[in-house]
């Protein structure tokens, strides 16, 4: 259906909707043949009523077919809209699908009755003229009030795993997938950890201290550990991220791979397979396919053997399809998730382009079901499932055309351009230099629609006379083609200074950058990722072990930061070597890693994460996730980062997890006017902490501290270091609702390195309370509450004061003071008696 481009989220329903319906009437037989036929237009619009500034789906066209093509339509077709102020404007000129209806999207800009009407004219087809037709005015009702859509749903507050349900689309901005090492590290739609928080953690193979006799060996003498895989057996050096899985091959060169898939979220080994004859992953494929009956997006997990290609289904590891004699080149990535392979010939004059989607089979009318065949590139011809599950094999009748249509385009170029292909957009330009101590050629052609093969520069620029009297050394790092920072960069080794080249026009743009990077940079063997290219931005890390930040069309450094070795780890500096590892949501992320390091390993690598704007450390994690260098390093996806660690051979998973809170009182039956101990504890409830090992370690729970404590916590649980003397825990709100309803707030508490929090609480009128703890989360862990609850009785009535004794009256003392007397005259007398005794 043809419809005018619009991505909010009403049009997108209601052209779903519409297409539903549309694509129905293909099943409606045919007209009989006739000279003149009668044709009966109609118009619809959804919403109706509608809000002034919000946008309805004008749904309309003729009830007459145009089959059995489908890609044929009606043409000419208007619509004439009345406004409430009886102006009047005409919309189209359109042309229908095969079902004879069309669509277009309309914004109303004042309130009262529109009218709209359909206007087909006569046209012929197939012998048979269709006589024009108009349809029944339509009255669109525009309101002041707006149309309630169906309702956003907002980002998580909580722990949240796959599958994600299709109707939260909000949540694709934190849902990215690492499918191939991305252009400059960039890897956009997560929300990048702000913490070193761990969620799981597994082991890729045996790692770490050895200890026994091995700890009298090497120089020292000292303990020694586990091979890293640097250098150059490169562990771990196929990794992805594919809609919240993680993919990854624990074996290396000759070794069995077994390829592992686990839930990224919850550290579950899903399946574990060996491909073909033992081999890896060349890259992920997540590919959205839109016909006429099926649109979706199917994921493959793609294995290359020269040009031989394989597909596997990512939910399965089963295979799915191979395609030979796939063509030469390099891949690019469409917008869709197509894959392309580009052939630049400098010599030749030309340039190719592949499209492996060509090779996808739509079954049945209109594309039934979608099948990725077994193919042969070249001659288009595949092989088949048979009806009782063989594999047979047969030629389709437009087997040449599928090859053919495989080849996007094929175009001429200017011959003789110098130098090598530096950057590629499919959709926008191919730009190429060539370099030396003298003269800089950058040079670009177009590949945009209807331009392509265009030269769109090729500018010399004469270097600086330094450059040939130093015999420097000259290399292009990086370069971006995204609107507003196409720039690339070249570096010289032996002064360590950037230039920048702008890849609009091909002019010098800037350089050299002052002050040079430290001189440490120039050994730097490995350049591709050294620098990276975001935000406007260039971001620089390497021997030297300082981040340098560059505004990338000016050349201008914005910060430094320094990785510092406070220990003396590092014997030729005094800062870690580091490198770029990704770039994500306004943060860049580098970490530590060596050439060949000696063993025993310096201790306390960092893995950094830095506000990629300002440079200001948001958290520094040592010696907690090392990265290797002939290895994989860390990638993200699903906002979770994914690591191995060279100092324990693990994998990790890094982001936020999920918390309980416990509360308590233990009296919970008291009295008015008495205090009751409110307690209770916040713990980590991630996934690695129900390991067996940290349950031994942890039998009542993993506390949850705060973020400013959680790098070094982390190397307590997950590592066994020493437990912190000065971690703190995390903020715990207590409320009640008391015997009124009333909601009011007891007090606010920070837990202990224990996970426990107390308060005490003395309620004020008697009857049943609720108490509520609640933790409002952290950037470690998401929020998690508890409820308890007490009674409060009366209090017991007052004891009874004491009565009294009313006074004796004047007589009654006489008597009583005279008998006092008179005892006290008769004792004196017995006393006398028996002292006269002998």
């Amino acid at each position: 259906m043809k419809i005018a481009k619009d991505k909010t989220m009403a049009t997108l329903i209601a052209l779903f909707l519409v297409l539903t319906i549309t694509v129905t009437l293909v099943a409606l037989p045919a007209t009989n043949a006739q000279s003149t036929k009668a044709t009966y237009a109609y118009i619809g619009a959804t919403p109706n009523p509608i809000g002034v500034g919000q946008q309805t789906l004008i749904d309309f066209g003729i009830t007459d077919l145009i089959g059995p093509n489908a890609s044929a339509g009606w043409t000419g077709l208007t619509v004439t809209v009345t406004r409430p102020d009886n102006t009047t404007e005409t919309l189209g000129p359109f042309r229908t699908d095969s079902t004879g209806g069309t669509g277009t999207v309309y914004v109303p800009s004042m309130v009262g009755t529109y009218y709209l009407q359909t206007n087909f004219p006569q046209q012929e087809y197939l012998n048979i003229t269709r006589l024009a037709s108009t349809s029944e005015k339509l009255a669109l009702i525009v309101q002041q009030e707006p149309v309630a859509f169906y309702p956003g749903v907002p980002l998580p507050t909580e722990y949240w795993t796959r599958p994600i349900d299709a109707q939260i689309r909000e949540w694709y901005s934190i849902a990215g997938s690492w499918l191939t090492t991305p252009d400059n590290l960039f890897a956009p739609y997560n929300d990048g950890p702000e913490s070193a928080h761990i969620l799981w953690a597994k082991p890729l193979t045996l790692g770490g201290e050895v200890g026994g006799e091995l700890g009298l060996v090497g120089s020292g003498p000292t303990s020694v550990g586990m091979e890293t895989g640097d250098a150059y057996e490169g562990k771990w050096s196929t990794r992805l991220i594919l809609m919240g899985r993680l993919y990854y091959i624990d074996g290396a060169y000759d070794r069995p791979r077994l390829i592992h898939c686990v839930d990224l979220h919850t550290g579950e080994e899903l399946w574990a397979k060996t491909f073909l004859d033992n081999q890896t992953i060349a890259f992920g494929q997540l590919f959205y396919w839109e016909s006429y009956n099926v649109m979706g997006t199917y994921a493959y997990l793609w294995v290359t053997v020269g040009t031989t290609w394989t597909a596997f289904d990512a939910f399965t590891g089963e295979w799915r399809a191979t395609i030979t004699d796939v063509p030469s080149g390099t891949n690019i990535f469409g917008p869709r998730g197509e894959v392309y392979r580009y052939t630049v010939s400098l010599t030749g004059g030309y340039m190719h382009l592949w499209s492996l989607s060509a090779f996808v089979s739509m079954e049945g009318s209109f594309g039934s079901a979608f099948s990725l065949r077994q193919y042969n590139a070249s001659s288009g011809t595949y092989r088949s499932l048979l009806g009782n599950g063989t594999l047979g094999s047969e030629t389709t009748t437009g087997a040449a055309d599928r090859a053919k249509r495989a080849w996007a385009w094929n175009i001429t170029i200017p011959k003789g351009l110098p130098g090598s292909v530096r950057a590629v957009n499919h959709t926008d330009r191919v730009v190429g230099a060539s370099i030396n101590t003298t003269d800089v050629v950058v040079w670009a052609f177009s590949l945009k629609k209807g331009q392509e093969g265009t030269l769109l520069f090729n500018k010399d620029w004469k270097a600086p006379a330094a450059w040939a009297a130093g015999n420097q050394t000259i290399e292009w790092m990086t370069s971006s083609l995204i609107d507003g920072q196409k720039v690339g960069v070249l570096f010289l080794k032996e002064t360590c200074q950037n230039y920048g080249f702008s890849l609009e026009t091909g002019e010098y743009l800037w350089g050299p950058t002052t002050p040079p990077q430290y001189y440490l940079d120039a050994l730097e063997d490995t350049k591709a990722g050294a620098r990276v290219i975001a935000y406007g931005k260039l971001y620089s890390a390497s021997v030297g072990g300082i981040v340098y930040c560059y505004n990338v069309t000016t050349g201008k450094l914005l910060w430094t930061y320094e990785a510092v070795d406070p220990y003396t780890e590092i014997l030729w500096a005094n800062n870690w070597w580091m490198r770029p590892l990704f770039i994500t949501d306004g943060k860049i992320y580098v970490g530590h890693y060596e050439h060949s390091a000696n063993e025993p390993l310096p201790r306390g690598g960092p893995f950094i994460c830095l506000n990629a704007t300002t440079g200001e450390v948001i958290w520094r994690a040592d010696g907690l996730f090392r990265q290797t260098r002939w290895g994989g390093r860390a990638i993200i996806g699903d906002s979770i980062i994914a690591t191995m660690d060279t100092y324990d051979q693990r994998v990790y998973a890094i982001g936020k997890g999920p918390s309980a809170t416990t509360v308590s009182i233990q009296n919970d039956i008291t009295t008015l006017g008495s205090s009751v101990m409110i307690k209770g504890t916040v713990t980590d409830i991630s996934p690695g902490t129900k390991e067996y090992a940290l349950t031994l370690r942890f039998p009542n729970g993993v506390p949850a501290v705060s973020d400013e404590s959680m790098s070094d916590w982390m190397l307590y649980v997950y590592k066994q270091f020493p437990r912190p003397a000065n971690a703190t825990g995390v903020e715990v709100t207590l409320d009640t609702v008391d015997p009124n309803g009333n909601w009011i707030h007891i007090g606010t508490v920070t837990s202990d390195s224990s996970g426990m929090f107390k308060l005490a609480f003395t309620p004020e009128v008697p009857g049943e309370y609720t108490i509520i703890a609640t933790f409002a989360g952290s950037e470690s862990y998401w929020s998690s509450y508890a409820e308890t609850a007490i009674g409060v009785g009366e209090a017991p009535p007052a004891p009874a004061e004491p009565i009294a004794a009313a006074p004796l009256p004047p007589f009654d003392l006489y008597i009583i003071g005279a008998t006092i007397a008179i005892i006290a005259a008769v004792a004196i007398v017995g006393l006398m008696i028996l002292r006269k005794k002998p």
